[in-house]
């Protein structure tokens, strides 16, 4: 929240494991706002894609040989994983 400027907005795509706490202050300080937005659909993946290729934009991913699956996944549960994993046959 701490870098949120003039009537900014934090906005939460994913549903964490515990509450999200805000200061009130800053929200009320830069006029802020948090905001919650179901993402998953259809559509929403047509969007990104279409953006991606408009400006070129190629994902980051961790390959692993389809025999790591246990190592790929272990480090994808553990947090240590860099943007996605992707298994390759």
């Amino acid at each position: 929240m701490g870098g949120l400027g003039i009537d900014g907005s934090v906005i939460i795509t994913g549903i964490p494991g515990e509450p999200v706490s805000v200061d009130a202050q800053q929200l009320v300080g830069t006029r802020g706002a948090v905001e919650g937005w179901g993402s998953g659909h259809a559509r929403d993946s047509q969007d990104t894609l279409a953006f991606s290729a408009l400006r070129d934009i190629t994902p980051e991913v961790e390959t692993y040989a389809l025999d790591d699956v246990r190592a790929a996944y272990e480090r994808m549960a553990d947090n240590a994983a860099r943007f996605r994993v992707v298994l390759e046959p």
